[in-house]
């Protein structure tokens, strides 16, 4: 009798693009983008990449205090994108180039395990789990686990992060079971937008040496406000949401969910100096080239 044969699907890595197009026409506008009152600066919001600290600084940088909650909720004191008085304001700026524009970005490997532990094993501010039936949703396709209603019991994290970035592949790569969320599409989609529609940075600063980056945004501009870096806390609105991380970030990565962040990650590593083959590389290996970062995502 002839046996049968083993066949393998051998599905090469292949670099997603940075920034989606709608038909013939890039994203219009410069959804994302925060902007000081005085306009001093201008921040293009990477999720996961210390964007609730940095709003915060900017606001303190104009007011002489800081947003008495969530700055993802301030509706004033800060241009932004989503508010649309401010909108006109900052397309005049960034078209112009008028003021010092910057953004944040962060080690993949680190960011992806803090949406994991902040989007879906958490309960948010409002009580709620994040998105509605998000959470329900990947729990019944991919068999991952959440540490139950509150999120507080314990769960093999290690597993259901591996099943949780078999979603966000999925998510990224076909747009099923929906389209990718902004706190784990890639950080060059994000940056890209701010480019491809006339935008330029003049700094891009990481999470991993954070108040060297800020502090040389704030030696570029001219706030009506002093900011003592050494005396900013750190607002990390995600801290309180999930379960803690019990092991090393390495330990959460084998040789599939490697492939899986080169399949979905390769150009944020590669545009942004972090290590692909080392998870427990945290920090960067190599410098950012700006004209490269504006070469390869202005297309």
């Amino acid at each position: 009798m002839k046996k049968q044969g083993l066949f393998v699907l051998l599905v090469p890595v292949r670099e997603f693009p940075a920034h989606r197009k709608q038909g013939s026409n890039a994203i219009m506008g410069f959804p994302g983008t925060w902007m000081t009152e005085s306009e001093s600066t201008v921040y293009r919001v990477v999720p996961k990449c210390a964007c609730s600290t940095i709003g915060q600084i900017l606001y303190y940088s104009d007011h002489g205090k800081f947003f008495d909650g969530d700055i993802h909720d301030a509706t004033s004191g800060l241009h932004k994108w989503s508010i649309e008085e401010s909108r006109p304001v900052i397309e005049r700026n960034v078209r112009a180039r008028a003021s010092y524009a910057f953004t944040c970005v962060r080690n993949p490997y680190s960011r992806i395990l803090s949406s994991f532990f902040d989007k879906i094993c958490g309960i948010q501010r409002n009580g709620r789990r994040y998105r509605g039936n998000l959470v329900p949703l990947v729990i019944q396709k991919y068999g991952i686990e959440v540490g139950g209603e509150d999120g507080k019991q314990e769960f093999d994290q290690i597993a259901s992060f591996r099943r949780f970035l078999l979603f966000v592949r999925d998510t990224i790569r076909w747009r099923k079971p929906m389209e990718p969320d902004i706190h784990w599409s890639a950080m060059s989609g994000h940056v890209a937008t701010f480019i491809v529609n006339g935008g330029r940075y003049d700094r891009i600063i990481r999470t991993e040496h954070f108040n060297e980056g800020m502090r040389e945004v704030l030696e570029r501009i001219e706030t009506p406000v002093q900011v003592d870096l050494e005396k900013i806390p750190r607002f990390n609105e995600s801290a309180v949401h999930g379960p803690k991380r019990l092991h090393p970030v390495e330990d959460y990565f084998d040789d599939l969910s490697m492939h899986l962040m080169r399949e979905i990650y390769r150009l944020d590593f590669e545009l942004f100096g972090y290590d692909i083959d080392d998870p427990s590389s945290r920090l960067p290996i190599a410098e950012i080239d700006l004209d490269e970062v504006h070469a390869r995502l202005g297309d």
